[in-house]
């Protein structure tokens, strides 16, 4: 059975908060600061992905570093 891909989430901020987002099934919140180099972060308990508005390209690049254009 395929796994899911974890979620991408666009942000505005470089401070993002995540728990998982499914209540009591989530994990414990955790503070994320997205660097200005990658313009993304992902959270070290579900893989979601916080990519901050305008590096969308960038992020994208860096999932798949053998197939830039």
């Amino acid at each position: 059975m395929p796994i899911d891909p974890p979620e991408t989430k666009i942000v505005d901020t470089h401070k993002v908060a995540c728990d998982g987002g499914e209540g009591a099934l989530g994990h414990p919140r955790v503070w994320l600061h997205i660097p200005e180099e990658t313009g993304f972060i992902e959270c070290g308990y579900c893989d979601a992905k916080y990519v901050l508005r305008g590096h969308e390209k960038l992020a994208e690049e860096t999932d798949n570093p053998g197939l830039k254009a």
